[in-house]
């Protein structure tokens, strides 16, 4: 699952470590400190989550972590491109030793795209903080975000097959747009699906951010350094949330934060160059989660727009895990296959893995909706 292919390049540059470190860093830092500071905002806007429903907690919790998420990232992804100059102008940059080329010509066009269509969900979703929003005005949202990102080329061309290592012809444009706009669709819905336990999502989407950082760095032949600093500072700033969101949570994602960085997972996956076993693989438990809760909804005859308590995370919280216990969890299985993704180059073997992976994960649904729910061991948080 791609872009546009690169530009042939030099396979001998260095990686720009140093570039990763400092984009990563500035985003990390930017969220670290404005996370307290947006917490304390939502408290005196009232912009909370109140105790009860599907999400149990202790008092009033500010949900707009989204908003020191997209100011780190945006900030850090600004920041980086001071550093991207065009092929052979690397000797002339300011600080030649910080300067990443960029060979895709048309990778500022995504990378607006990326950034128009964010800024937009991202106002959308804070919208939705603030009055909450009905099921199908945030689709019609969500729509609307993934066709700004396909305007501006983010679209998915072809797929590899894993049997004969080949590259299909390249999508006819009409099912290229329909299948990238249910991925830029599909992501957005299942980040905010996986947002029920305190600090889930952001972990989860901070690990898959590591698997496309490394893929585009290190591992794709020729390396994607320019396209790399995006996860690179995604991943900065969800780890620099985390320490406040992890369980207990002082403050929640949200809308504006869950929206955000499913809509920027779905197009860092496409414009990084990722295959699709890659983000598949450490994304797949909570991409069946959703199918698996969809399912069963049509099946009881239920809108699958509206959220219950039958998420995955949801039923081990009522058999009687802890919240760290599920979320260390879901890392400990993300990362694994994650892990997968960057260490078996057979294409075939990425496919049987992701055969396994589905497998374990039908089994453990089907085994969880037989079991009967058992009264939790610690307090509702």
């Amino acid at each position: 699952m791609r872009a546009t292919a690169s530009l042939e390049r030099d396979n001998t540059m260095p990686a720009p470590l140093l570039t990763f470190g400092l984009t990563f860093g500035l985003a990390f830092v930017l969220s670290l400190a404005l996370t307290p500071l947006t917490g304390r905002l939502g408290a005196r806007l009232g912009l909370v989550a109140e105790p009860g429903g599907r999400r149990q907690h202790k008092g009033r919790i500010p949900r707009i972590g989204g908003v020191p998420i997209y100011l780190a990232f945006v900030g850090a992804v600004l920041a980086s491109q001071l550093f991207v100059v065009p092929p052979g102008a690397t000797a002339a940059a300011p600080l030649p030793a910080l300067a990443i080329e960029r060979f895709d010509p048309k990778e500022i066009i995504r990378l607006t795209g990326l950034l128009l269509g964010g800024t937009f969900i991202f106002l959308v979703g804070l919208y939705d903080d603030w009055r909450e929003m009905g099921p199908l005005s945030q689709y019609i949202a969500q729509l609307m975000a993934a066709a700004i990102a396909v305007a501006f080329l983010i679209i998915i061309e072809y797929v590899n097959n894993p049997f004969t290592g080949e590259q299909t012809p390249n999508f006819p444009y009409l099912v290229t747009v329909t299948v990238s706009l249910f991925w830029l669709g599909l992501m957005m819905n299942t980040v905010n699906w996986l947002d029920g336990l305190d600090g889930l999502a952001a972990g989860v989407v901070a690990l898959a951010c590591g698997v496309l950082f490394i893929n585009a760095a290190f591992r794709l032949q020729p390396p994607q350094y320019s396209v790399a600093l995006l996860p690179a500072a995604l991943l900065g700033a969800t780890l620099g949330f985390l320490p406040f969101n992890f369980h207990p949570a002082r403050i929640f994602l949200g809308s504006s934060g869950a929206f955000f960085l499913g809509f920027t997972l779905g197009v860092l996956s496409i414009i990084g160059g990722a295959k699709m076993a890659a983000i598949l693989l450490a994304m797949g438990l909570p991409l069946l989660d959703v199918v698996w809760q969809i399912v069963q909804r049509v099946a009881r005859g239920q809108n699958p727009a509206l959220g219950d308590r039958g998420h995955l995370h949801f039923r081990l919280l009522d058999l009687g895990l802890s919240q760290r216990q599920i979320v260390i969890g879901y890392y400990a299985f993300c990362a694994s296959f994650g892990g997968l993704a960057l260490l078996i180059p057979s294409r075939l073997y990425k496919f049987v893995a992701l055969v396994v992976l589905g497998a374990i994960s039908v089994a453990g649904f089907v085994w969880l909706a037989r079991q009967p729910t058992l009264e939790r061991r610690e307090p509702p948080s």
